[in-house]
């Protein structure tokens, strides 16, 4: 079995919702929810003439491979009626694999651990949240060091306890 970190995002619709139906399709995957923080409203990242957002990181344990994980990923985010037209817009939902066991990829269509998480308020509030311990396999930093550490400001408010699966 392996351990992946994912990041949940959505400012479209009923984002309480939308993370709530993204969670129970991802339960769907070989595996089971390992750790789930908190609901996170966050300000948009990029293009910031958007709605907030509402993000989540939950642990989860998987029999697939990173590679077969990503495909998945991209299923549900289609399924659930997101469109990619350009970068930072509006989305019903986003899914990123934060990091997948310690290793390290870096093709094409997939980089782990994420390239940007450790330059974002929003993914690590709610990753120190479940795992300030995890080490990050490139920077070789606790993310409890990275959140302390961080230059980014941007409104990040906990909006209430999730209780684990």
């Amino acid at each position: 079995m392996h351990s992946a970190v994912l990041s949940l995002g959505t400012n479209i619709g009923n984002r309480l919702a939308n993370l709530s139906n993204a969670l129970k399709l991802l339960e769907q995957l070989p595996g089971k929810v390992l750790r789930i923080s908190s609901i996170y409203e966050t300000a948009p990242w990029g293009n910031t003439n958007q709605a907030s957002f509402y993000n989540q990181v939950l642990e989860i344990e998987t029999a697939v491979s990173a590679e077969m994980l990503m495909e998945k990923i991209l299923f549900i985010e289609k399924e659930m009626g997101r469109t990619r037209t350009k970068k930072w817009e509006p989305r019903i939902i986003d899914i990123d694999i934060l990091f997948f066991n310690d290793e390290i990829f870096n093709k094409e269509n997939l980089h782990i651990p994420h390239q940007h998480l450790h330059e974002r308020r929003f993914i690590l509030e709610p990753l120190n949240e479940i795992l300030p311990d995890l080490v990050h396999p490139v920077l070789k930093t606790k993310i409890h060091h990275l959140l302390a550490g961080l230059k980014d400001v941007s409104d990040v408010k906990k909006l209430k306890p999730v209780t684990q699966q």
